[in-house]
């Protein structure tokens, strides 16, 4: 027999994690970097030396671990919609979740949640919009994830 309130409700537990409590930027990735293989450092290292227009996000925590997302000063959009550039493919993540652009002003990487159901977050944080550092971890849904960016 089906209830009067049918909705389906999706929601993303932090478990063992409170806001503000995150690693701090270097922290979070020195420890990816020691554990990381002599191709993830090198791949790394080269986003790192490079230009302040590349960055790359990697999934070090969560489904599909390991895997890596190069950005461009064009941008990308997260999301399980499989036109999405950053494909994260779980319920907990919206089919448009979030997006990534380069503000030439500032010349740095922004992040923008787009409405979605479970949020963005940055460093333990809950975000609408904000401009991304060198070893800031973004978690969308269960995926748990270190941005890496150029320093020219």
């Amino acid at each position: 027999m089906a209830s009067t309130d049918d909705r389906e409700l999706t929601t993303t537990l932090r478990l063992g994690s409170t806001p503000g409590t995150s690693p701090s930027d270097s922290a979070l990735l020195e420890g990816y970097l020691a554990g990381a293989t002599g191709d993830e450092k090198a791949t790394l290292d080269e986003i790192v030396k490079g230009s302040s227009k590349k960055a790359m996000l990697v999934i070090y925590k969560g489904p599909s671990q390991g895997s890596r997302y190069l950005i461009t000063s064009a941008g990308a959009t997260i999301g399980r919609a499989h036109e999405s550039e950053i494909f994260l493919d779980d319920v907990t993540v919206s089919r448009t979740h979030a997006s990534i652009s380069f503000s030439e002003g500032s010349s740095r990487f922004e992040i923008a949640d787009s409405s979605s159901l479970n949020g963005t977050y940055v460093n333990g944080k809950s975000i609408e919009k904000i401009s991304l550092s060198n070893g800031d971890e973004v978690q969308i849904g269960k995926f748990h994830l270190l941005f890496v960016t150029g320093q020219k």
